[in-house]
């Protein structure tokens, strides 16, 4: 990795990147400098729009001017994914048009490259798609949960999918394997969330009094002896979530190394369950004069066998 100073320079917005958020377009176009100092140089006034001072939430409009300032970038050596990888990625393409991709993300593949980890499915993504002008997440899945991921082709549809996102106008739908007996009654749970680092530098997420409100839907699918199948809608999309809201009703998703149970994963090993039981089976999305969009991702076979052994 190397570092380099550029230089003061203006940008006009275009109407790809009318109505996004100045926090947001300056995240990608200043690749390389970290979160904290983009909004280190909003807060000072060095990033300015038709000359003046603005504030993070301030959405852009065509014509715009933006002033960025001298900042230094960390440029990375390019790495290009495995071609099985790239066969992977091409296989698992569920659904796709001029302005949105949605893969069925395998497991253990993260969604971008960065924290000691090369690439993920968007590197991957662009190098099987190199004449693409936009290819852009929409959202994140863990790295161990497997499913419907979206990819935005368009600027214009990255913008009103996060709107979708913020505004809880996008159904989608998760299947997890718990710990025990889930109770059919309790049907939502409702519980802040606030993320914590530990002195150890990990990441985690607590629920909280003081953290942002989160809401999950439950629904019991499928019961067996020690463990509960259960579809889950995340009306709100905080980090970890459906994770962290399992484990707090006492039903730890299978095979959770972070907020999960030892003894439950061991047993589920023994089983032929070697990752997270979490998988994004179903989304359905309103774009502006189309028809309502559904995809679903069908269950991987590592965990449909976990199933018929339970079943057994």
């Amino acid at each position: 990795m190397s570092t380099e100073k550029t230089q003061v320079s203006y940008l006009e917005v275009t109407d790809n990147h009318a109505g996004q958020r100045i926090d947001n377009f300056l995240f990608t176009q200043l690749k390389g400098v970290p979160k904290s100092h983009v909004y280190r140089i909003l807060r000072s006034g060095e990033v300015r729009v038709n000359k003046g001072r603005i504030k993070p939430d301030y959405r852009l409009q065509a014509g715009d001017v933006v002033r960025l300032p001298p900042v230094q970038t960390a440029t990375r050596t390019a790495v290009t994914p495995h071609q099985q990888v790239l066969e992977t990625l091409q296989a698992s393409i569920l659904y796709e048009d001029a302005k949105l991709l949605v893969i069925n993300k395998p497991s253990g593949l993260a969604v971008h490259g960065g924290s000691g980890v090369q690439y993920g499915v968007i590197e991957g993504l662009r190098a099987l798609y190199p004449d693409a002008n936009f290819l852009e997440l929409v959202h994140r899945l863990d790295r161990e949960t497997s499913g419907c991921l979206m990819v935005a082709k368009k600027a214009s549809v990255l913008r009103q999918l996060h709107a979708f996102l913020r505004e809880a106008d996008m159904n989608k739908q998760y299947i997890a394997l718990v710990r025990g007996k889930w109770s059919a009654r309790t049907k939502q749970v409702n519980a802040p969330l606030r993320k914590n680092v530990l002195q150890s530098g990990e990441r985690v997420v607590r629920v909280h009094v003081e953290g942002k409100p989160s809401l999950s839907e439950f629904r019991v699918v499928e019961c067996f002896e020690k463990a509960t199948l259960v579809q889950v809608h995340p009306v709100t999309g905080r980090t970890h979530q459906i994770r962290v809201h399992a484990s707090h009703e006492g039903h730890p998703i299978a095979g959770d190394e972070k907020y999960g149970d030892e003894d439950f994963n061991r047993a589920l090993r023994q089983q032929g369950l070697n990752r997270l039981f979490l998988h994004a089976a179903e989304l359905t999305i309103q774009l502006p004069e189309q028809k309502p969009l559904t995809v679903k991702a069908p269950l991987p076979e590592p965990l449909v066998a976990v199933l018929a052994q339970l079943r057994q």
